[in-house]
């Protein structure tokens, strides 16, 4: 089996670490977390442009056809700079969610303005109660003739304070553990009855609290079959767990490079460290 990257792929990853490495230094980064939305509009206009935010959806849908490696790809050198911007919730979450499992209608509508960066969107999935349990859901959604009636609270929406649409998790039917009953649907962040409390989390990302109070939205907002979006929501999260590993990785690199170059440095010259010690004789 073949592990090198492709010739484009490493066309995508030249591209944005230099893009990375000249826009998104230690200083820019919080200049960027003092926005009011907690990171940069400038920046989401330039992953657009370099087809970033296409790149995980298919080309008969406004994207670049790309795969999982693009994705991780993207992700190991955000990582490296500790990159503030949605492109975790808005592409690999709820884009997983639109590009699995929504209608053609859905995905006609909503994957070009995201691909042109002029959608952001946020995945409202966890409650209070939840904890790691995806099918812990007690929102519900209550069938309505003209469309759905959205009750509930959600917990950790990550970017909620800034996505113009939210995709929210809610039972249909069933108690609140079960596997079945639970529905996805699209609604919009101004949306009579919804109200959000964006904070800052311990790493500077931003995420919001979201209450739904009797929340009205059409038929036409619920993704896939109603009370069977359990296995599809995790399968987006199997995919999106992979996609903090990625980043994890780009992060310890870029910690190890920043630890690992002065011990070389002093070791190379026989000299004592004075951040490290004496690395005489040590691998480095």
């Amino acid at each position: 089996m073949d592990f090198d990257l492709s010739e484009d792929q490493r066309l995508l990853k030249d591209s944005l670490t230099r893009l990375l490495n000249d826009r998104y230094d230690f200083e820019r980064r919080k200049t960027y977390m003092s926005h009011p939305q907690g990171w940069s509009s400038e920046q989401w206009g330039r992953y657009a442009q370099m087809g970033l935010l296409a790149l995980p959806f298919a080309e008969s849908d406004g994207g670049l056809g790309g795969g999982a490696v693009e994705t991780l790809i993207v992700m190991e050198a955000f990582g490296r700079v500790l990159a503030l911007e949605p492109f975790l919730s808005t592409v690999v979450l709820c884009g997983g969610l639109l590009r699995l499992g929504g209608s053609p209608h859905q995905r006609t509508r909503l994957i070009p303005a995201l691909a042109e960066g002029r959608l952001l969107l946020a995945f409202a999935q966890a409650e209070k109660q939840s904890r790691y349990d995806l099918g812990d859901v007690s929102t519900t959604a209550l069938r309505k003739r003209d469309g759905w009636v959205l009750r509930g609270e959600k917990r950790y929406v990550l970017h909620g304070n800034s996505a113009d649409q939210l995709i929210v998790s809610a039972r249909v039917d069933g108690d609140r553990r079960d596997r079945t009953g639970i529905g996805l649907f699209i609604v919009d962040s101004g949306s009579p009855g919804l109200s959000r409390r964006g904070y800052r989390v311990q790493d500077g990302l931003r995420a919001a609290e979201i209450t739904l109070n009797d929340v009205h939205i059409g038929a036409d907002a619920l993704i896939g079959e109603p009370g069977q979006a359990l296995p599809l929501v995790e399968r987006v999260v199997d995919s999106a767990i992979a996609a903090l590993c990625a980043e994890a990785v780009g992060d310890v690199d870029r910690l190890f490079s920043s630890f690992a170059a002065p011990r070389r440095r002093y070791a190379c010259q026989g000299r004592r460290s004075p951040q490290h010690g004496d690395v005489r004789g040590h691998d480095v």
